[in-house]
């Protein structure tokens, strides 16, 4: 959890911006500075250029009908250096404009542009105020309080091939060449019909590229506002389906922080443990989907035995295998079963085998290392500057991971590290995600061999329901069971942004309570969603092959980039 740092930023933004209204707070763990709409930009570019923030992570929008000023926008900075992070709120309304943050931050482009696709808030100055989730004929703003949470609108036309504006690469089409308009997806296998890849190809050459996402929006905001906490867990399991357990654990915890309560170290235990064993099957499916995109087929049916594997331990855990809901606000579910720690480790001797091999097969395979060598290449600062965390900006040079810059559940009393590349290319996004399971190993081993003591879950009546035993063995255990179903889990009011490390990189959960039983705001930060913008400056000016290399070295999640 960050420290209060409001005043020390009280004092640097007296002499910085003298006169200043700012308003200052800290609750829940967050650092908040309230401004001016017109105050943001230069605030933002202060923090940014003084080397104070250097990840702008998140921007979220909030809708509050019964304020004079009914949208609030909100900012989220953190720092590499030290794992602080600042909010930065600001409010205006319906009609009124807010400047772009694009000029300090390319990231803040999908972000904001999501905002006005859910809300109608308008940023001065984007070049890019378009839909972004839901489809050009959709009328209305699906997060506003006012939206019916059932209201369906469906889509009878296409749009044709498009690009974004950037003044960075300005786009003029050459007379003299002969360009060939391509549509890379959703139908192409590698982007399993939720992704459109546009193109102009000239040649074999990638000559300008967009892209286009919502052809899976679940809605996932909108229904977490109607149901209560409890029930948003299974919701979250569809995020990144392909490692379920870790969005379950993400929410979860940022749950238990607004409420100010501490899970038994046996439930961090466990949580880790989970956490670790999904982390290896997330870079499993990215690496043999990328591999069979490639030609390499032998790699895919090699590492999906193992991830099979996992999924049979998730199976003991909980019966279920691919969308678990393992974890309760407060704890887990339940006690794992007899041995199962024992399977665990037996799964870790035979996945070490397996990482070897997967070592031999594709390592150094001439085939593979000319698809994914010097394709894709990014660099530190870009990487930071588009809002990439995880494997990706690893692999560009930078060692952010959460669970050493800003550890939780007991990361920081583990030994691992933490495998980072030089050139960001997919070769090195492939090596740091192999690394990364063998850290992942190592880490499962040590905990699943020092298990704690103690129960699974905290005992408070206002959060856990009671065990089936007390709830059909006695009045008081049926009556607490009873009053926590229909009152529902209630928080106190307040809001909170909390992290964690999933296999793609940072999964932020922004919460907003007003003390009622359901969620009053549930924003996701998913990794892929930031990392997807810069996808077409990836692929501009390189082969119509690459596209698919860099698009599975992505490991792009529908799940989370739609939610």
């Amino acid at each position: 959890m960050s420290l209060d740092i409001t005043e020390s930023l009280r004092s640097n933004f007296q002499s910085k911006f003298p006169g200043n209204n700012f308003n200052y707070t800290y609750a829940f763990g967050n650092s908040v500075v309230r401004v001016e709409p017109n105050e943001v930009v230069p605030l933002l570019r202060h923090l940014k250029d003084s080397g104070q923030f250097d990840f702008l992570m998140n921007i979220s929008g909030v809708d509050y009908p019964d304020r004079k000023k009914r949208f609030e926008v909100n900012y989220e900075l953190f720092s590499s250096r030290n794992a602080q992070r600042l909010r930065i709120k600001t409010q205006i309304a319906e009609g009124e404009t807010i400047p772009t943050a694009t000029s300090v931050w390319r990231g803040a482009n999908w972000f904001e542009r999501e905002i006005y696709d859910m809300f109608g808030v308008k940023f001065e100055g984007h070049l890019n105020m378009r839909r972004l989730l839901v489809h050009q004929q959709f009328e209305g703003f699906p997060l506003r309080k006012d939206y019916p949470a059932d209201r369906q609108q469906h889509c009878t036309e296409a749009l044709p091939i498009h690009f974004d504006v950037n003044p960075e690469r300005p786009f003029s089409l050459d007379e003299e060449k002969d360009l060939v308009p391509l549509n890379i997806g959703p139908s192409h296998p590698a982007t399993h019909g939720t992704l459109r890849v546009m193109a102009l190809l000239d040649g074999e050459k990638v000559h300008r590229a967009g892209v286009e996402l919502g052809y899976l929006h679940r809605c996932f905001e909108k229904m977490a506002e109607t149901h209560p906490y409890n029930q948003v867990i299974p919701y979250t399991d569809r995020l990144n389906y392909c490692s379920a357990p870790m969005n379950n654990v993400g929410y979860c915890k940022a749950v238990e922080t607004l409420l100010g309560v501490d899970i038994p170290p046996k439930a961090k235990a466990i949580r880790i443990i989970l956490c670790e064993l999904s982390r290896i099957i997330d870079h499993i499916v990215c690496i043999g989907a990328n591999a069979v995109d490639l030609g390499a087929l032998t790699g895919f049916f090699h590492l999906f035995t193992y991830r099979e594997k996992v999924y049979t331990l998730f199976e003991k855990l909980c019966g279920a295998r691919l969308t678990v809901s393992l974890t309760r606000v407060g704890g887990m579910a339940n006690n794992p079963p007899e041995n199962w720690y024992k399977d665990v480790l037996e799964f870790c001797d035979e996945m070490s085998v397996g990482v070897d091999e997967l070592d031999t097969l594709l390592t150094g395979n001439k085939i593979w290392m000319q698809r994914t060598q010097d394709v894709g290449a990014i660099s530190a600062e870009r990487a930071i500057e588009w809002g990439y965390t995880g494997p990706l900006l690893r692999a560009a040079g930078v060692p952010l991971d959460l669970r050493k810059t800003d550890p939780y559940y007991g990361y920081d009393q583990l030994d691992f590290d933490i495998p980072t590349g030089t050139t960001g290319d997919v070769f090195d996004r492939y090596l740091v995600r192999v690394a990364e399971m063998r850290e992942s190993i190592k880490i499962i081993r040590q905990v699943a061999k020092n298990i704690p003591e103690g129960d699974y879950t905290i005992r408070d009546k206002g959060i856990v329901l009671p065990e089936k035993k007390d709830v059909y063995g006695n009045i008081e255990g049926l009556m607490n069971h009873f009053m926590l179903v229909i009152k529902g889990l209630r928080p106190p009011a307040g809001e909170i942004y909390d992290a964690t490390e999933a296999a793609n990189g940072e999964l932020g959960f922004y919460l907003v309570s007003d003390n009622s039983g359901n969620p009053y705001r549930l924003k996701v930060r998913p990794p892929c969603f930031a990392i997807y913008q810069s996808f077409a400056e990836q692929v501009e000016g390189g082969l119509v092959a690459d596209v698919i290399s860099i698009l599975g070295s992505m490991n792009l999640i529908a799940g989370e980039l739609d939610r």
